[in-house]
C-alpha cells in the first residue's frame, strides 16, 4: 500500500508523513526528494512552478511509487499533488494507493511557514497553492489544524477501516 500525505505548503505533509510511516513501521518519502535542482532553485526565489517544471518530479515519484507496489511493500509519500491531474499521474486506478488530504486553513499554514526555518519554500507562494488546490473527489481528508497525534490517529483507523483505497 502507498499513503500519499498530500495539501499546501505549510499543511503538516512532512511531520504528518514521518509520524504515521512510524506507525505504520514502513518507509516514508519527501517529495521534495524527487524535485530537479531547477524547480528547487524557482521555488525558492518565490517562482511558481509550471506544469513543465512538475513533469520531471511526477515522473520521479511515479518510478518510486511502481517500486513500492511492485515489492508489495507499504511506504508513506509526501507530496502536495494540488491537482487532480498530479494525483492521476502519480497513481493509477486500481492500485493500493491512498490520498490523504491534510485540509487547513491559509491563516494557519501562515503562522505555521513564518516559524518554519530551513525550507527552500517561499510563503509567498501560499496563496497560489490554496488557488491550485482542486480537493480530491476520493481519499481521506482530515482537519489538519488538529494536533499531528490525533491527525495521525484519524488516518491509521480510517486505513484500518479500507476507507477510501482509491487512486483517484
Amino acid at each position: 500500500m502507498v499513503v500519499i500525505i498530500m495539501g499546501v505548503s505549510g499543511s503538516g505533509k512532512t511531520t504528518i508523513g514521518k509520524l504515521l510511516a512510524a506507525r505504520l513501521r514502513c518507509g516514508y518519502s519527501d517529495a521534495d526528494e524527487f524535485h530537479p535542482e531547477a524547480n528547487i532553485e524557482k521555488m525558492s526565489r518565490g517562482v511558481a512552478l509550471g506544469d513543465a517544471d512538475r513533469e520531471p518530479w511526477l515522473r520521479a515519484m511515479r518510478a518510486a511509487i511502481e517500486t513500492v507496489l511492485a515489492g508489495g511493500r507499504t511506504h508513506v509519500f509526501s507530496c502536495s499533488a494540488l491537482r487532480q491531474r498530479y494525483r492521476d499521474a502519480l497513481a493509477r486506478p486500481g492500485e493500493d494507493v491512498v490520498f490523504v488530504h491534510l485540509d487547513v486553513s491559509y491563516e494557519t499554514v501562515m503562522r505555521r511557514l513564518a516559524r518554519r526555518r530551513g525550507h527552500f519554500f517561499d510563503p509567498a507562494l501560499a496563496r497560489s497553492q490554496f488557488q491550485a488546490l482542486e480537493v480530491p473527489r476520493r481519499g481521506i481528508v482530515v482537519d489538519a489544524e488538529r494536533t499531528p497525534e490525533e491527525i495521525v490517529d484519524r488516518i491509521a483507523a480510517s486505513l484500518a477501516q479500507g476507507d477510501a483505497r482509491a487512486a483517484q
